[in-house]
């Protein structure tokens, strides 16, 4: 069998739902579950500042007993006179997996062409697997189940919002991207999770109307209305969304259960208010700790032997 790659959802798409149930597993298990990685090196390149990808990574593999190598791609010779093909024929030699956290998703499909390790995506501007696995881990600790549950996505149709259509799609969820009909996620990955969900018995549907969007939600979710690279100005991004904000006017149209999710970091008074992010129905730092759970199921599954 050959290597296997994390860089979209479909990438694993079969397996999904047993990462999510390993990483549940693997949080119950913290402390004790050995090290099924020892001698094991993951490479993690970052072309973006982060805080959850590097630490969640670097914890995740340590603690499985393997060992994490910070690379910083601006002070790599890749972009600077090396390829990528090259660069990732090199790592494959020294490391047993990377994790590349990415400005341009051509960059990291190339990569993972090319690498004949596994390469994981810690984020591209097309995709970001590995939160989406974090958020389905929180969906279930939380609510119990996916089937017949609703959740409804609001603000900007990015990086985020097009690996949770596929995400719930593949587990049952009924999702409902509602983003400004000028920022709607990815017109491809729409129609793919839709069928997705059709076979699985669940719809994906799109929306321009909050109030109506949020009616009989079990999730509100959303993500900041900039994302890093993304030059619209802040009195213009505010003038476009202010109307997706989640606020306690939204979760009350939503189910009296309803959780709220938002991957951070998050702009307080923006995407979401102070009141909601802290109030008793949010469940974003629980969303935040299981990317590390998450993290090591991805790990766990693609890099032992």
């Amino acid at each position: 069998m050959g290597k296997k790659n994390l860089i979209s959802v479909l990438d694993m798409k079969d397996q999904w739902p047993d990462l999510v149930d390993l990483a549940i597993k693997l949080k119950a298990e913290r402390g004790h579950h050995g090290a099924p990685l020892a001698g094991k090196t993951l490479a993690m390149m970052f072309e973006k500042p982060s805080t959850r990808t590097r630490t969640s990574f670097d914890v995740a593999i340590t603690e499985l007993g393997g060992h994490a190598l910070y690379l910083d791609v601006t002070k790599m010779q890749m972009g600077h006179g090396e390829t990528v093909e090259d660069t990732a024929r090199v790592l494959s030699r020294f490391v047993h997996g990377i994790m590349y956290r990415a400005f341009d998703y051509k960059m990291m499909d190339k990569l993972g062409e090319w690498a004949t390790v596994p390469v994981i995506s810690g984020l591209d501007d097309l995709e970001h697997p590995c939160q989406a696995l974090a958020d389905m881990v929180t969906i279930k600790e939380k609510l119990g189940s996916f089937r017949g549950k609703k959740i409804v996505y609001l603000g900007d149709g990015n990086n985020v919002c097009n690996s949770l259509l596929y995400a719930s799609a593949i587990m049952g969820i009924d999702m409902v991207a509602c983003c400004p009909a000028t920022r709607m996620p990815n017109a491809e990955i729409m129609l793919g999770a839709a069928n997705i969900a059709t076979e699985n018995g669940s719809k994906i549907v799109a929306s321009h109307d909050p109030q109506e969007a949020c009616v009989g939600a079990d999730v509100l979710y959303t993500d900041t209305w900039i994302s890093m690279g993304d030059d619209t100005p802040v009195d213009k991004a505010i003038k476009l969304f202010q109307m997706y904000q989640i606020n306690d006017e939204l979760l009350s149209i939503a189910n009296p259960g309803c959780i709220v999710m938002h991957c951070l970091p998050a702009h307080r008074g923006q995407e979401i208010t102070n009141e909601v992010i802290e109030g008793p129905h949010s469940v974003v730092f629980d969303q935040a700790e299981n990317r590390l759970h998450a993290q090591k199921a991805v790990l766990y599954t693609l890099l032992k032997d």
